[in-house]
């Protein structure tokens, strides 16, 4: 497979879903709390230009784990 940014963004995004995925069932052990209580960024632009109006919400939840999974995401295209 050819190494350029469209694989390091795909290896990227399918590490944060694995790690959030596998946060949310760590969830439910009681001693693993730390590692799954998430962060929320949010960030909502929105313009009302009298032509065009939009309204934009995007929403990131981090916690250790989906950071664990981005890394472990980079260490796979490093090995590439």
């Amino acid at each position: 497979m050819k190494k350029n940014n469209w694989t390091l963004a795909l290896f990227l995004i399918i590490g944060i879903i694995a790690g959030t995925i596998v946060g949310e069932l760590l969830s439910q052990v009681n001693g693993l709390s730390a590692l799954t209580k998430a962060a929320r960024i949010l960030w909502s632009p929105s313009a009302d230009l009298l032509v065009v109006k939009y309204d934009l919400n995007l929403q990131v939840k981090l916690n250790i784990v989906s950071i664990l999974g981005l890394l472990g995401g980079f260490w796979l295209y490093r090995k590439l």
